[in-house]
């Protein structure tokens, strides 16, 4: 059975729509990601597979393959974790009945199934608004700097167990708590760091070197 599911990947600061398409049959048990995976992606497999025992989801005797698509660009991070997972989960039938074709989520996994933060969330946001995604799962621990971005549901799981149970069953999840501008402060701006900037070397380097006096 094939499922689909949206994630968002960045180029530099430009967001895009990654389909997670995922087809799980019966057959000896194998995994397989195509799509132009990066090596954090490729070892997904096996934190996917775990936090889904852990979780007490069972995959034995399966093939499964996991595209992402489009195909031809380059794939990376850890947090397409949560969208394999939940692709895993739709065609197995563990997630029944419910519209997520608005939806994308974003999360690395660990192997008890919580749902670890990630680096980059704020552009992620900004850009999935831009796409046109209308509600967004984040780990938890993002939820804070994701809530400068305004007019877009944003959701925070705690773990995998959390999302599955928001699906199926209608349990809410922890939503923005505060309003954006009481978040924009000099003690938060105080500790960006250049690791928290994704691509834009060029950038960068001409801060650096003014920065050095060399202006």
């Amino acid at each position: 059975m094939l499922s689909i599911i949206k994630s968002i990947q960045l180029d530099g600061l430009d967001g895009y729509v990654v389909n997670v398409q995922v087809d799980v049959s019966a057959g000896m048990p194998e995994w397989t990601i195509v799509g132009l995976p990066d090596t954090s992606i490729k070892e997904s497999k096996e934190r996917v597979r775990t936090a889904l025992k852990n979780s007490e989801f069972e995959t034995l005797s399966r093939k499964i393959v996991i595209n992402l698509a489009p195909a031809n660009i380059r794939k990376e991070g850890s947090f397409l974790d949560l969208p394999i997972a939940i692709g895993i989960l739709s065609s197995l039938g563990k997630i029944q009945k419910v519209n997520i074709s608005d939806m994308a989520f974003i999360g690395e996994l660990s192997l008890n199934g919580k749902i670890n933060p990630v680096i980059g969330i704020l552009p992620i946001c900004i850009e999935a608004k831009k796409i046109g995604i209308k509600r967004l799962i984040i780990p938890y621990e993002n939820l804070k700097e994701a809530s400068i971005v305004k007019d877009i549901i944003i959701k925070g799981a705690k773990n995998l167990l959390e999302v599955v149970n928001f699906l199926n069953e209608g349990e809410d999840l922890q939503g923005i708590q505060k309003p954006y501008n009481n978040l924009i402060n000099t003690s938060y701006i105080e500790k960006l760091d250049f690791s928290d900037v994704k691509g834009q070397e060029n950038v960068k380097r001409a801060v650096e070197v003014a920065a050095a006096g060399r202006t």
